[in-house]
């Protein structure tokens, strides 16, 4: 049975707390989903297949400088995501890059619109401050740590990593690519309710190319150092030097648009190079590129959403789907999901509580 966000909290089956809950994955939707969490009196481990927090706020480097080639920026919209990002703007871990870009035209004078927020050090040192807070409040995270087995034993779910490791959990919150939840579940014979699988088969995403360029001399990019061309082969190109976060280096992040990432996906590298570089030759000027490299985001845009903000199921045993494809798209929409996530766990979980005690 599926249960929405606004629907009156409380399931049977939830433990009492303290429970022990795990959350897949360690993106943004996973760490605001434990951020809220720790002081409600639940044991919290997070997860990771990546080497490190952060999924795709993604930073990397590449010989002397950086290059954020995931989440480039984010936007604010929301009330309740524009108090985290005040507290992390007072904190100086965040600073406003923009309020619009270039579209490549001859005329770039747009009036402004949202801020578009980069942070200090890469989009992935965001994320590593927020992973600092949620280990603070008493939270474990392991990386570099892939799922390969789950199971359901006695209403408790079980998960076993490829690198050995062993978790047991009252809850799981699973914040990946719906996509990779679901093959996961039906490799180990795991099988949600009709309705809840259904929902979640719905959710799709679309693919994107990157292409990180370190370059001798700066690129021709207008202010503030990057152009967003939503029409074209190549939808995004950022100056990470111009941003900030890249002082000692030009390099380049190149994202191409997603028809042309899914047409072009399973080609090596060099081919992928060669079909994107011509794209870029008002932009290279007469920079010279002295490395490449390629990266992949299988699931980068989702493109169908679920419409609220997680899908939660007591079958085969309590699970919540959370991520950027629910309820809304980019960083705030995952941050929002996680939130969401966390207040009907906290509600949920002093609701069993309190109906524990009344029936000792």
């Amino acid at each position: 049975m599926m249960t929405r966000e606004e629907e009156p909290p409380g399931r049977t089956g939830f433990p009492a707390s303290p429970a022990r809950i795990a959350i897949l994955g360690a993106g943004i939707c996973g760490l605001m989903t434990a951020l809220a969490l720790p002081e409600h009196g639940t044991h919290l481990t997070l997860i990771d297949k990546g080497r490190s927090v952060g999924g795709r706020m993604a930073t990397r480097r590449m010989g002397d400088g950086w290059a954020d080639h995931g989440a480039q920026f984010f936007t604010v919209r929301t009330t309740e995501f524009a108090d985290y990002v005040e507290e992390w703007r007072l904190n100086g871990w965040i600073f406003e890059w923009a309020t619009h870009w270039s579209d490549g035209s001859i005329d770039i004078h747009k009036p402004a619109g949202y801020t578009r927020f980069a942070a200090y050090g890469g989009m992935n040192a965001l994320a590593g401050h927020i992973a600092d807070e949620v280990r603070e409040a008493g939270a474990h995270i392991y990386t570099g740590q892939r799922i390969t087995a789950l199971s359901v034993e006695a209403g408790q779910w079980r998960l076993a990593t490829e690198q050995g490791k062993h978790f047991t959990c009252d809850i799981l919150v699973a914040t990946p690519p719906v996509p990779q939840t679901l093959a996961l579940l039906e490799t180990n014979g795991l099988h949600l309710d009709p309705e809840s699988e259904n929902a979640l088969r719905a959710v799709t995403y679309a693919p994107c190319l990157c292409l990180l360029l370190r370059l001798d001399t700066p690129p021709d990019l207008p202010h503030p150092g990057a152009r967003q061309t939503p029409d074209g082969i190549v939808t995004w190109v950022a100056d990470n030097h111009r941003k900030g976060i890249s002082p000692h280096a030009h390099i380049v992040t190149v994202h191409a648009n997603p028809d042309f990432s899914a047409q072009h996906y399973q080609m090596d590298d060099d081919a992928i190079v060669a079909r994107l570089l011509p794209e870029l030759t008002t932009v290279l000027g007469k920079a010279t590129v002295q490395a490449i490299e390629v990266k992949r985001w299988r699931y980068a845009l989702p493109t169908q959403l679920h419409p609220q903000r997680f899908l939660f199921t007591n079958t085969p045993a309590p699970i919540y789907f959370g991520g950027d494809a629910f309820g809304g798209p980019r960083v705030e929409g995952a941050a929002l999901s996680g939130l969401a996530i966390a207040a009907h766990l906290r509600q949920s979980l002093r609701h069993d509580q309190n109906r524990t005690v009344g029936e000792a």
